[in-house]
């Protein structure tokens, strides 16, 4: 049975520690990550912030950004595709080593929070056992299966989570729908565009975490 680890590292054991700790109220948080290179990590990140032109001045000084690329922005936040080096090289592949695929991952100046999936217990514990040896130092948060609903958020950041409550209770997903998106957006008192891509992120993360990660090897 496929096994959860919730787990935070300090930003200085993971990645972008300068940009965290120079703009302290800042948030990033992983959309996903794309490991094709052993030597090139590629995650696909968003990043809410005040004041933009101060942080791409801290990621042009960030030693774990070697190349970033802006996607998107809306109202406060922006994505970006970016190409990380470092000590990041060696926790990705240690949990791709291990079959281990991030769910959730937000990083602030406190650190970064993660929720990893493995198969099953004997691999979380053959990471765990492998981190601990290699001197990566980490505070685990929570260990459960995958079925265990007192856990599971499907990937969902707590952002993600309250908007989709919202939407639904105020009868976004009726058919036909008791109000339209652009009446929610301004319910929220956010643009028609943040929240029609919060709607999408965290729709895909649902079905991501329900239909795609738990689906058997066979039927795929």
């Amino acid at each position: 049975m496929a096994a959860i680890i919730e787990f935070k590292l300090s930003t200085k054991d993971f990645a972008l520690e300068h940009t965290l700790r120079t703009l302290p109220g800042i948030q990033i948080e992983i959309e996903r990550v794309v490991a094709d290179d052993p030597s090139r990590i590629t995650p696909y990140v968003w990043v809410r912030a005040d004041d933009f032109d101060a942080l791409e001045a801290a990621f042009e000084d960030d030693p774990t950004l070697e190349a970033m690329t802006q996607l998107s922005e809306a109202d406060n936040e922006r994505s970006y595709q970016m190409v990380w080096t470092g000590s990041v090289d060696f926790i990705i592949q240690l949990l791709t080593d291990h079959q281990g695929t991030i769910i959730t991952a937000t990083g602030s100046d406190e650190g970064w929070d993660l929720r990893v999936l493995f198969p099953d217990r004997k691999s979380l514990s053959q990471a765990h056992d492998s981190a601990q040896e290699a001197g990566l130092r980490f505070n685990v948060q929570s260990v459960y299966s995958s079925d265990d609903t007192r856990h599971i958020k499907h990937g969902l950041t707590d952002k993600q989570r309250d908007t989709m409550i919202a939407a639904f209770e105020a009868g976004y997903f009726n058919v036909p729908r008791s109000i339209s998106l652009s009446e929610f957006s301004e319910q929220q008192e956010l643009s028609h565009q943040a929240i029609s891509e919060q709607l999408r992120r965290a729709t895909a993360h649902l079905v991501e975490s329900t239909l795609i990660s738990g689906r058997d090897v066979n039927e795929e």
